[in-house]
């Protein structure tokens, strides 16, 4: 590693102290991904070496941050990600610090042997530029913002389309109602277990979802959709930055008719407003999915997700249980009954960056 002025000191992340969150909540870029909570569920619930690294001035005050994690499998291989089931978490800071970071985990990856090294950026591609040449910037997915107005009626009006307010109104009609608050974990994840079961994915653990409203407290809200006292569709979402994201949400295909997962969203994004937030972000999807034409429909900008990568291989990407080998097992796990899913679903889960 090149000579420079900062200091770098990596750490499992239990000791950081409120200075790494503020760092992050203050620097363009900083995410809620990047946020040292994370190391107690990464490391303490999914049972993953977690690697914290700081780059600092002189003075020792910080200059950047980067959350490592480590991921192994027998089955689908090793890998260092910043941040793993999540949508970002590369290098931040200052330009010297991000190169500083990069080529420290570079280094951390090839001495180590993994079979890729992926480091999930929320910048703008080429702003600032990948902080070390031997990475490669892949864009193979994006997520959708939207600009939030200071009142939900200004929302209601003037930002969003006539025909998803349309969309919007049917379930109200219908009677669904949301609910909002730490007692909807369990509902949520009967739901998202059941929609990853559909979508032929293991399910990660409950207790990571049990664990969110008591590490990042307020920051993380979970919101169901009833519908006759029974839950339809829901959401987990994280803020930070003045920003609200949705980072996981599910909803029951033979409800589909009354359209509940738009009262979701819709509930979702007045209680961005209400806490100040001023942008609503839709979270990541492929481009061109039908997951991203119900996010565009929204209004909000497409932003594609500089990611970074190297591998020995060439293999830029972590496994997609959607294609090639993996393709067989899907509609096998298809045909599960859910809770066999929920039983053999989070060890395999945990092991899937």
């Amino acid at each position: 590693m090149r000579e420079t002025a900062l200091e770098l000191n990596v750490s499992t992340g239990e000791e950081l102290s409120p200075e790494w969150d503020a760092f992050v909540e203050a620097t363009p870029g900083g995410t809620y991904c990047h946020l040292a909570g994370w190391s107690r569920v990464m490391g303490g619930v999914l049972g993953h070496e977690c690697l914290y690294a700081a780059a600092r001035e002189p003075g020792g005050r910080l200059a950047g941050v980067l959350p490592l994690v480590s991921v192994r499998s027998l089955l689908f291989g090793r890998y260092l990600v910043s941040l793993p089931f999540l949508n970002y978490g590369g290098p931040l800071g200052s330009d010297e610090a991000r190169a500083l970071l990069a080529r420290w985990a570079l280094e951390r990856a090839r001495s180590t042997g993994v079979d890729l090294l992926e480091l999930r950026s929320r910048e703008a591609a080429g702003d600032p530029p990948v902080p070390h040449p031997e990475l490669r910037e892949t864009h193979r997915k994006l997520t959708v913002v939207l600009e939030l107005p200071d009142d939900p009626e200004v929302l209601w009006s003037d930002g969003l389309r006539s025909k998803v307010r349309s969309q919007v109104r049917r379930p109200m009609k219908e009677g669904l109602e949301v609910r909002f608050g730490a007692g909807e974990v369990e509902p949520f994840y009967g739901l998202f277990a059941r929609n990853m079961r559909d979508l032929g994915t293991p399910v990660l653990p409950f207790e990571l979802f049990r664990a969110l409203p008591e590490v990042f407290g307020e920051r993380v809200h979970f919101g169901v959709v009833y519908r006759k006292g029974e839950p339809v569709a829901g959401g987990c979402a994280f803020e930070c930055a003045g920003e609200l994201e949705m980072t996981w949400a599910a909803s029951l295909r033979e409800h589909s008719r009354v359209a509940p997962n738009m009262l979701l969203y819709w509930r979702f994004m007045e209680r961005a407003i209400e806490r100040g937030a001023r942008a609503f972000n839709f979270g990541r999807c492929s481009p061109g999915s039908g997951t991203h034409r119900f996010k565009g429909q929204w209004g909000g900008a497409d932003e594609s997700l500089p990611w970074s990568a190297w591998s020995p291989s060439g293999e830029l990407a972590t496994p997609n249980p959607e294609q090639g080998r993996y393709a067989l097992a899907v509609r096998l796990w298809q045909r599960l009954p859910v809770g066999v899913t929920r039983v053999i679903g989070p060890p395999l889960a945990r092991r899937i960056p």
